[in-house]
């Protein structure tokens, strides 16, 4: 275990800078794109024949709508107990192939959870008042919405990602909010700007070039659902991750600490929302 530590902490301290190339860019676009494509059918209702918009099951918005019914149960069972329910997902191809992806890493992930006592209008009230996101996130050390263009925001967060190291970055992304009926909301957020920022907090503080640096966060962009239901609001998020691959011979131990650390950022904001909502409302 000491061995172990060693290695983790000896990677994410001394990691060389890298740098983000055009190729691992462009597997990452061809990622998102296929997603996208699958999530937009999903909220239309009819994955399976897009083409057919009466054959649509107006019924179906949620991911888990989706799912097979032995793991709908699971996640509905753990909505119902109260706990998030988080899982990792993988985007193929048409042809059921893995997207091909070069010097880099993708970290998609599902989370669900049901926040109880609110209606879909004031959860999105809450969600959108980016102004006081850091009195409710771990992870945001400053938030500030930058503007606002009907249903579109512009936001910038100050975030700090800790796990063996601490990394502070500057953010800013789009979100973009859809009202899909009167109780179903869906929204996509996607960063237009990472930066890394080294001696955060101090007199030297700068940021690192754009894609010139630790290659721990490169990419972000997540995909929101909400549906009134049962006195409350459930809240499904799926995230998409870009960072740099892991060196060879440490896929043994480091990846899988890699990968850990998406999946607890999802839960830990499921967890805030339904506290930070709890608290206000």
């Amino acid at each position: 275990m000491e061995l172990c530590s060693a290695i983790l902490l000896s990677y994410f301290a001394i990691a060389a800078p890298v740098t983000l190339q055009p190729w691992t860019l462009n597997g990452w676009q061809t990622y998102v794109l296929a997603t996208e494509k699958r999530i937009e059918q999903e909220l239309a209702g009819r994955p399976d024949r897009p083409d057919r918009p009466d054959r649509r099951d107006r019924s179906k918005f949620l991911r888990m709508d989706f799912m097979a019914a032995s793991q709908n149960a699971v996640v509905r069972n753990a909505l119902r107990g109260g706990t998030v329910y988080v899982e990792r997902m993988k985007t193929l191809d048409s042809n059921g192939g893995e997207i091909p992806l070069e010097d880099g890493m993708i970290h998609h992930w599902y989370g669900a959870i049901f926040v109880p006592g609110i209606t879909l209008d004031a959860l999105l009230d809450w969600v959108q008042d980016y102004d006081h996101h850091s009195m409710y996130f771990k992870d945001v050390e400053q938030s500030k919405l930058l503007e606002r263009t009907g249903d579109a925001f512009r936001i910038y967060l100050r975030v700090t990602r800790t796990n063996i190291v601490t990394v502070h970055y500057n953010i800013e992304h789009t979100t973009i909010y859809r009202r899909n009926d009167e109780r179903r909301a869906s929204s996509s957020s996607f960063t237009t700007k990472i930066a890394e920022v080294e001696n955060a907090g101090t007199a030297f503080e700068r940021e690192k070039p754009v894609g010139v640096d630790s290659g721990y966060m490169w990419r972000l962009n997540s995909y929101w659902r909400f549906r009134e239901q049962d006195g409350g609001v459930v809240i499904e998020c799926e995230t998409i991750g870009l960072s740099r691959s892991v060196p060879v011979g440490l896929g043994w131990l480091v990846g899988k600490y890699v990968e850990s650390i998406p999946k607890e950022s999802l839960e830990n904001t499921l967890t805030s929302i339904r506290r930070g909502i709890s608290g206000r409302w």
